[in-house]
């Protein structure tokens, strides 16, 4: 990826973080990112374009941030890789919440821009899989159907979890201790369905 579309990708979801879907202007867009409207427009073609891109952006600089947890000497067995990876958005990072929280506002324009809905469920399915597949890990008797109800259950928490502790609703620390309890009931739950 070129720089200056880097450049655009990273002032949109700051933009995007700051102001909401609707509050994002291409014109405002340019100057935050130091370019050309035009420039703007060669690279992403419409505001729809710019959209797609930026949440394609942000979830792949999760993944980076993710990773990089992963890749750091840090838990190796399922239980807490999946801990981990349900707490990395809980992160008190620049970053992390530029990342969630447009992702949120994305989410939340997926109702009025119907042309955002699958490239969010394609994202969305992603994070359902990852969890699915450390549940698996570590609960390897439960079922296909059982694992993915959990996984569902526990990515959707930490988004609304993640969203009330962004807004100031809940402190940090409570956000992550609610998150690390349904972790606890989720295995639980897996363990007794045997």
């Amino acid at each position: 990826m070129t720089d200056r579309r880097t450049a655009i990708l990273e002032a949109s979801a700051r933009t995007i973080a700051r102001r909401g879907v609707r509050g994002l202007r291409m014109d405002e867009l340019a100057a935050e990112a130091g370019v050309s409207t035009a420039l703007v427009y060669y690279h992403f073609k419409d505001r729809a374009g710019i959209l797609r891109r930026t949440l394609e952006f942000i979830t792949d600089r999760a993944g980076r941030y993710a990773r990089g947890q992963h890749d750091t000497e840090g838990p190796t067995n399922p239980r807490e890789l999946l801990e981990l990876s349900l707490l990395l958005e809980f992160q008190d990072l620049p970053e992390v919440r530029e990342n969630s929280t447009a992702w949120g506002e994305l989410r939340a324009s997926a109702i009025f821009e119907p042309e955002l809905r699958e490239e969010l469920a394609e994202a969305g399915a992603a994070w359902i899989r990852q969890t699915t597949e450390l549940l698996a890990l570590a609960q390897p008797a439960a079922t296909t159907a059982e694992v993915i109800s959990s996984a569902e259950r526990l990515t959707a928490l930490r988004e609304g979890l993640n969203a009330r502790r962004l807004g100031g609703i809940l402190r940090p620390e409570h956000a992550r201790e609610l998150m690390r309890e349904a972790i606890e009931v989720e295995i639980a739950h897996l363990t007794t369905r045997r």
